[in-house]
């Protein structure tokens, strides 16, 4: 282990008015999303779009890093030139997704538990040697009648303290994604005992597992209250919420905090992550690592179309610029 590197990359990727676009999606969250914008999900619709998101002039002042699947990693643009080219000439460190997806867990209906451990340290030599410096892994805890268990939470904890460990091992800066969904009625207190709850846990585990703190990231959900609740927490109020949770939990030896947008709309991830730098010096770097809430006008925008590319690459740098705007507290809305 490098700490020396894995401190400098874990720095650069949370360094100020930048964050991480997350473009990582399994086939199978692609081809649901392309279906939505009227696109067959191919090899080649997906080298396009990705390409199209990288090409976007200017992404490298807003952008430190991207997620990659694995098929991206690996594949080459129109030009026959690698993507991970692309990526270095807008100074956009190479980031990749290394789990298998969260699973059904044995005798714990209704709860899901990630997989991916096996084969993990052979995974993460190759890619490195292919130019990623970085790695992700989710969990998934959902909140209902009686869950999540106990046993779900440290069985998750555990699976991402084993993750980092290996990461590091490798010398691959781990994002550690402990996410606690939005689905659901409960309350905003509810979704804060629960994320407490579980970020104690991770980080017990990461201490336990040897994991160098200063060389990770976290990868948190925001504290809000259900999405299926009338009247749902405002802006202030999850943004105060979700500091109080991060500062019971989290060491101070964290370089930096990437949000997930967790099903939040576009607009409202960047608002809560403005009000939150808005509150005054903290220990960590709050940064956003935003899947959907990055991409969804671009997509909505370029939908496949050759024509389009350029009203894709508009939309993707204005959401950028939005979310750099709002690591220093100054978004001033749309």
């Amino acid at each position: 282990m490098d700490k020396q590197r894995l401190a400098e990359v874990a720095r650069s990727l949370v360094a100020p008015g930048k964050g991480i676009l997350a473009a990582d999606e399994s086939f199978s969250t692609i081809e649901k999303r392309f279906k939505s914008v009227g696109i067959t999900s191919s090899e080649q619709a997906r080298r396009d779009y990705r390409e199209m998101l990288l090409g976007t002039p200017g992404l490298g002042q807003f952008i430190s890093g991207m997620i990659l699947f694995d098929e991206t990693l690996r594949q080459k643009g129109a030009n026959g030139a690698p993507l991970l080219e692309l990526m270095k000439s807008q100074g956009i460190i190479p980031g990749i997704k290394v789990d298998k997806g969260a699973k059904a867990m044995a005798n714990f209906p209704q709860e899901k538990i990630t997989e991916g451990l096996d084969g993990l340290r052979e995974r993460l030599t190759e890619y490195a040697q292919l130019g990623a410096r970085f790695a992700k892994w989710r969990a998934v805890i959902t909140i209902g009648a009686g869950i999540p268990t106990l046993t779900c939470l440290e069985a998750n904890a555990h699976a991402l303290a084993r993750y980092a460990a290996l990461s590091q091992e490798a010398n691959l800066v781990p994002i550690v994604e402990p996410e606690v969904l939005m689905d659901g009625e409960h309350t905003l207190e509810r979704h804060f005992e629960v994320t407490e709850r579980m970020q104690k846990i991770v980080f017990s585990e990461l201490f336990e597992h040897g994991v160098y703190l200063e060389g990770m990231l976290l990868k948190p959900n925001m504290v809000l209250s259900g999405n299926e609740r009338l009247q749902p927490a405002g802006v202030a109020e999850v943004a105060r919420a979700t500091l109080d949770c991060l500062r019971h939990t989290v060491p101070p030896a964290v370089p930096g905090i990437v949000f997930l947008s967790g099903g939040q709309s576009d607009v409202k991830a960047t608002e809560h992550l403005n009000a939150l730098n808005k509150m005054g010096p903290l220990p960590w770097q709050l940064s956003f690592s935003y899947g959907r809430a990055l991409q969804a006008p671009a997509l909505n925008a370029w939908r496949g179309e050759a024509g389009s590319v350029s009203a894709g690459q508009k939309a993707l740098l204005h959401r950028a610029r939005s979310n750099s705007a709002a690591r220093s507290g100054s978004y001033a809305g749309e």
